[in-house]
């Protein structure tokens, strides 16, 4: 219980504490509950609509996006080809952008005036395909790390074996590879079903009037109508569905860590060979460059397209302060950011870690349910989150409203799950008799976490920082109600400067979304060349 006790203080404090302050408010009238307003909210037409809307552009979300990643699953788990380590970068990076940032560059590709429009006249932002694919660039990566990193753990010898029993192809791969990757698919599958459920900046740019989920009609009820008592019930509505889904992806989660001790440790990756696989190796290319490296070349085009031609005029502006929108200059953003993130970063490796590190010495159902609760702030309303804060820590001695470090602190809240499902499989392959033998001799669990497990881990503790650190900078729903005006991180400025008129403003919004876009790319490259295996869930 000691590792744990830790843990459990901070999301008690900092995520439980803000969540129920802020649901309390709207349910709560003269002191006394109202639960009635729950069924009397879910009555409504139109919240109803909500809710119809949310789930179904889920599952489309989901079905859409395990078709066209699953074969890049299986291209990064069995071939190697030069730019493979880039590559895998590169389809990581759209994961930890800022939502309202991939809304706009999806709007700039698919709406009036955008690249489509203008070679060929289409134009997607008045239907639900715009949201379906930019979830798609989203989640690409969820699918090929999580469904990749068992498939490149799997003997192919076992599906050969079949094929010379008189097995065809199909069938081979129907009765051999897929049951063993059921426990990866399903585990992706819910993930990308949970991010699309709870989409927020996506549908909000996208959707337009039409479209709205349940975290953009909180976000509604909350800043626009200030009804409360609506959003606190949408809350509890989104809180009990994310619940099932956690529940359900961490019962596949530890079908998934049984699988890989049934497999092969190391499988050999070789070039393609015969024209269906250089095939396929081609097909997944042109995938990942028509939905994910094209978005991001639209930033970075944008970015440079000034009104005196091409060149960094955007990039010249940031450091003027004369726009009226901050009280710095909007460059000032990128130190903020990078302070910021990386204190999370502390934050989450610290809390993550310990953790993780609980989770592998317990067992049980009080330990499987913590283990689900830690992923609970990717799934919760972002925007409960960060207006909890406001609300709930404006008292000694948690009054931090003023204080820098509430930044962090929220951000750290996103970063801790990856954290966790970065380190937990590691953590798990450790000779558990060496953990006991260390015990027998008098250490500490402390001293057994420092002794044991950090020496073999420590290359999975850089790659989980890295990754909270990249998550930490793009993080938008809940900072943008607790950054202050003189300290903005990189995503609320670039918010910011969307929701004003003009070339200019616009233009420095894609220059800053382009620098983020660099910075992410960068720290997820040197992730990749100190990842040694491929069973760690992101």
């Amino acid at each position: 219980m000691g590792l744990m006790a830790l843990p459990v203080a901070f999301f008690a404090v900092f995520f439980a504490y803000p969540v129920t302050a802020i649901v309390a408010r709207g349910l709560k009238t003269d002191g006394a509950w109202r639960f009635g307003r729950i069924g009397e909210v879910l009555a409504q037409s139109d919240i109803r609509h909500v809710l119809w809307f949310t789930t179904w552009q889920a599952l489309a979300s989901t079905a859409l996006t395990l078709l066209i990643a699953l074969p890049g699953a299986y291209v990064f788990a069995r071939f190697d080809f030069r730019g493979k380590q880039v590559l895998r970068a590169v389809v990581t990076v759209p994961f930890v952008l800022p939502t309202v940032v991939v809304g706009t560059a999806f709007l700039a590709l698919v709406g009036r005036g955008g690249l489509l429009d203008q070679l060929w006249g289409v134009r997607l932002d008045t239907t639900v395909w715009a949201i379906l694919l930019a979830h798609v660039f989203f989640n690409y990566a969820v699918v090929v790390r999580t469904v990749g990193g068992l498939w490149s753990q799997l003997d192919p010898r076992q599906e050969e074996a079949a094929r010379m029993l008189g097995a065809s192809r199909f069938a081979a791969w129907r009765k051999v590879t897929l049951p063993a990757l059921s426990p990866a698919v399903a585990a992706a599958a819910l993930m990308v079903f949970l991010f699309t459920f709870t989409s927020f900046g996506v549908v909000q740019i996208l959707g337009g009037p039409t479209f709205s989920t349940l975290e953009v009609e909180i976000y509604r009820q909350t800043s626009e109508i200030f009804d409360l008592a609506t959003a606190a019930v949408l809350t509890i509505v989104q809180f009990v569905a994310v619940g099932a889904i956690l529940a359900v992806h961490a019962w596949t989660v530890r079908r998934r860590e049984t699988a890989l001790r049934l497999v092969a440790l190391e499988v050999t990756v070789r070039r393609p060979r015969g024209a269906g696989q250089w095939a396929l190796l081609g097909g997944v290319l042109a995938s990942i460059l028509v939905l994910l490296v094209l978005p991001l070349g639209v930033l970075v085009q944008r970015s440079l397209d000034a009104p005196g031609g091409y060149g960094f005029a955007y990039y010249k502006a940031l450091t003027s302060a004369d726009s009226g929108i901050f009280l710095v200059a909007p460059i000032a953003a990128i130190g903020n950011s990078l302070e910021y993130a990386l204190a999370a970063t502390a934050i989450a490796v610290v809390i993550g870690g310990l953790a993780a590190a609980a989770l592998t010495r317990r067992t049980g159902r009080l330990v499987r349910g913590f283990d689900a609760l830690l992923m609970l702030p990717l799934g919760v309303s972002a925007v409960t989150v960060g207006f909890g804060f406001l609300i709930a820590l404006d008292e000694p001695p948690l009054d931090l409203r003023s204080s820098w470090i509430l930044v962090p602190l929220a951000q750290a809240l996103v970063g801790v799950p990856f954290v966790v499902r970065t380190m937990l499989p590691v953590l798990r392959a450790v000779d558990g008799r060496l953990r006991e033998a260390a015990a027998v001799l008098g250490a500490s669990p402390w001293r057994v976490w420092r002794e044991v497990d950090l020496p073999m881990v420590r290359r999975a503790l850089l790659i989980a920082a890295g990754f909270a650190f990249a998550v930490s900078l793009g993080e938008f729903g809940a900072t943008v109600f607790i950054a202050r005006p003189d300290n903005p991180t990189l995503p609320v400025a670039v918010a910011r400067l969307l929701g004003r008129a003009g070339d200019l403003n616009y233009g420095q919004a894609m220059a800053l979304s382009t620098i983020l876009m660099v910075v992410c790319a960068v720290a997820l490259l040197l992730l990749e060349r100190i990842r040694t295996d491929r069973t760690g869930e992101f």
